[in-house]
């Protein structure tokens, strides 16, 4: 039986990763271990299909070092004593231990000196998170590299090359892959280039070639491969764009249907690091001072979406749009910072008044520097009046909510009497 296509694709050397530029990139930590054959025992954490396996495939492509796959939770102790043994005859071998999270103490007191001898090069592989999952012995003995959902132009540049190539990939067949069905296949899936890989090889072996002996890939043939629905998308792609857009206006507008609608239209796409990021942008720019206890809600939701992934995200997610949606709307945070950045983005910045300056070391009372601070807890209601802004901005008043909100209110009351309080 043939290996699927995301299998046979797998690079073979490190300049044939597709993403992950932060890791594999011209000067970056993965290729200079590489390229200087320095290699140190790491874990790659991420999501399902963004290259755990390949990056670890390739580095032991690119170093010639053997390279072996186990997996923490299914294979023996004595799985593991093999590998050894293999280095132990023939020099460094790169194991991959895929769900590391899952490795007793057992097996890990066995592979503990292997690693410290550098007769293993170890590439721990997880979607959990290593900081919480995984043993501090472990976690000592290797660096931890973040592995992130690749880019719809990764995910293209992998299916262009397997369209392309004879030996592994799908060069064999005559494939006409329309572009909206390309633009299907490179966003529905995610970030998962796995499935997009194997969702192309079965839409190629699932249809049948016309009478000029060309395979016609369609939008519908990819979203059936998929299970997928796309978000229509106008010929210049900016319908994914608009629905974004319509997302944060709706529950910026307080309309809580117009919200989960475009909200199911971000899921139905599979979109959820676009959802994550927009909820938590308005759960601080539209709801912010006005309701922070729905802004610490939405933080808490994007957390376990991103823990649960789709479809299951789908439910706290709906909790943070409908209480945002219906919550007191301010934007005065984010006014205030912009604000005081127009200021200093127009050269208003000043000098730190010397009272403020530091003064934890020695000569800086001869330079004036914190000789006249006063400290508040010494007075009464722990506050006294001194001037904190550099001369030139005394009268800036960045912090100007409207008080739609009691929360709001209660800040600008406060803010207001401290201001004129002598």
């Amino acid at each position: 039986m043939q290996q699927p296509l995301a299998f046979r694709m797998r690079p073979k050397n490190i300049e044939e990763i597709v993403g992950q530029q932060h890791l594999v990139g011209e000067d970056q930590i993965i290729k200079r271990m590489v390229k200087a054959k320095r290699l140190s025992s790491m874990i790659l954490y991420g999501p399902p299909g963004t290259g755990k396996t390949s990056i670890a495939s390739a580095i032991a492509g690119s170093t010639k070092y053997a390279f072996r796959i186990l997996n923490a939770a299914t294979d023996t102790k004595k799985d593991m004593q093999i590998v050894v043994e293999e280095a132990k005859m023939s020099g460094t071998v790169i194991l991959l231990l895929d769900e590391i999270h899952r490795l007793d103490k057992t097996k890990q007191d066995f592979l503990l000196p292997h690693l410290e001898s550098g007769a293993i090069i170890l590439i721990g592989a997880t979607t959990e998170n290593p900081y919480i999952t995984i043993n501090p012995a472990i976690r000592s003995r290797t660096q931890i590299f973040e592995v992130k959902p690749l880019a719809p132009d990764d995910i293209k540049i992998a299916v262009n090359r397997a369209l392309t190539d004879s030996e592994r990939g799908l060069g064999q067949y005559r494939i006409n892959l329309e572009e909206k069905a390309m633009e299907q296949l490179i966003t529905a899936t995610n970030g998962d280039l796995r499935s997009a890989l194997n969702g192309l090889e079965l839409a190629v072996l699932s249809t049948d070639a016309n009478d000029a002996g060309i395979i016609e890939l369609s939008l519908n043939v990819i979203q059936q491969v998929i299970q997928k629905k796309t978000i229509s998308a106008d010929k210049d792609g900016d319908a994914h764009y608009d629905v974004i857009s319509a997302f944060q206006k709706s529950i910026r507008g307080s309309d809580v249907n117009a919200a989960l609608h475009y909200l199911a239209r971000l899921i139905t796409a599979g979109d959820l690091p676009i959802i994550m990021r927009r909820l938590l942008v308005i759960a601080y720019e539209d709801v912010g001072l006005a309701n922070p206890t729905a802004a610490a809600h939405a933080v808490n939701a994007v957390e376990a979406a991103n823990k649960l992934g789709l479809p299951e995200a789908r439910i706290p997610l709906a909790n943070a749009v409908i209480e945002l949606s219906l919550s007191a709307k301010s934007n005065a945070a984010l006014s205030a910072i912009d604000n005081a950045l127009a200021d200093i983005n127009h050269g208003h910045a000043g000098n730190i008044p010397s009272h403020l300056r530091d003064a934890h070391y020695q000569g800086a009372a001869d330079l004036g520097r914190g000789t006249d601070y006063k400290y508040p807890h010494d007075y009464p209601n722990d506050w006294v009046r001194q001037q904190y802004l550099p001369d030139n901005l005394q009268n800036a008043n960045y912090f100007q909510p409207k008080g739609n909100s009691k929360y709001e209110a209660q800040l600008k009351e406060i803010a207001y009497r401290l201001r004129n309080r002598k």
